[in-house]
């Protein structure tokens, strides 16, 4: 059952990939998934491998599909894959960063006591930009803050069904925050960059938007329901108590170019974080000691670059 469900996860996150992009090369085990509006977003440009490359033609095709860019990001969706072209493309000069695929196997009830609600990218753009300008190196550029916070338009149609969640503070402001990714159809449903501001963790907001999320998604029939979270990340324990299970991993290659003018940042930011965790938050991690840290192609969940 979890090959099959990892195999149903990893269709998704390719397909979504491909929908959000801007443009999308095809190329010998995969794709490249590129968006020039948002040229600091790595997780919007990027070369995702579904099949089984050699090291070396993976290299060559990075060079390729993502050579115009001051960074090369490679989402590689098979274990195997990842196995055999680690060493070459460590030896290249990229990280690595793998991913835990955590599928929900508990109940989704409806949400007791506080609850999440249905946002507007409107909403989130003020409290993205300030967690952002927190959380990433001091005199990154603006431009870097506005690409990460506007990428969340092109998510908009990456998917049949896709909700932007948050937990209000009592102020009305979004104290917690999330995307939620549905393919009724298909019976699947992805949360990514659950993310919790740092001054509102440890009140139960990440509780509450990952509850609501889990509901709908069982009410939309997604009998699979997954995240993207960091390996080596304490968020993963977070999920483990509310009845996730890793079912396989997803493996992340970066390499930034040493003249790039971009400050370094982590790959993705808001990847399932509570904290976001980095630039490319778009991931999934805790802050909260509980999540709050934006990533699969998208991906983990805290706000990933």
């Amino acid at each position: 059952m979890s090959d099959s469900a990892l195999t149903r996860a990893n269709t998704f996150l390719a397909d979504f990939a491909r929908a959000g992009a801007g443009e999308v090369v095809d190329v010998p085990g995969g794709f490249a998934a590129l968006n020039e509006r948002y040229p600091h977003s790595r997780a919007d440009n990027q070369l995702v491998v579904e099949g089984d490359p050699s090291p070396e033609a993976l290299l060559r095709t990075a060079e390729t599909a993502l050579g115009h860019l001051p960074y090369r990001r490679l989402c590689v969706l098979r274990e195997e894959t990842a196995d055999a072209c680690r060493e070459a493309l460590l030896h290249a000069g990229y990280a690595h960063e793998p991913l835990l695929v955590m599928r929900h196997t508990g109940a989704s009830p409806a949400p007791r006591g506080r609850r999440a609600e249905t946002v507007d990218l409107d909403s989130l753009r003020e409290p993205v930009a300030a967690f952002l300008r927190e959380l990433l190196p001091a005199g990154t550029d603006e431009q870097v803050v506005r690409d990460l916070v506007e990428r969340r338009a092109a998510r908009e149609s990456a998917a049949p069904a896709v909700e932007f969640l948050a937990s209000r503070a009592e102020s009305g402001e979004p104290a917690a925050w999330a995307d939620l990714y549905l393919d009724p159809a298909r019976g699947v449903a992805q949360l990514e960059d659950l993310v919790t501001h740092p001054a509102h963790r440890r009140q139960g907001h990440a509780d509450a938007v990952l509850a609501t999320a889990l509901h709908r998604a069982s009410e939309a029939g997604c009998g699979l329901r997954f995240l993207l979270a960091d390996e080596s990340d304490w968020p993963r324990h977070w999920y483990r108590r509310r009845d996730f299970t890793v079912i396989g991993r997803s493996h992340t290659f970066e390499r930034i170019d040493d003249t790039a003018s971009e400050a370094p940042a982590t790959p993705d930011t808001e990847r399932n974080s509570h904290a976001e965790r980095g630039p490319d938050a778009e991931r999934t991690s805790d802050t909260e000691r509980g999540p709050d840290a934006e990533r699969g192609p998208g991906s983990a969940v805290r706000e990933r670059r």
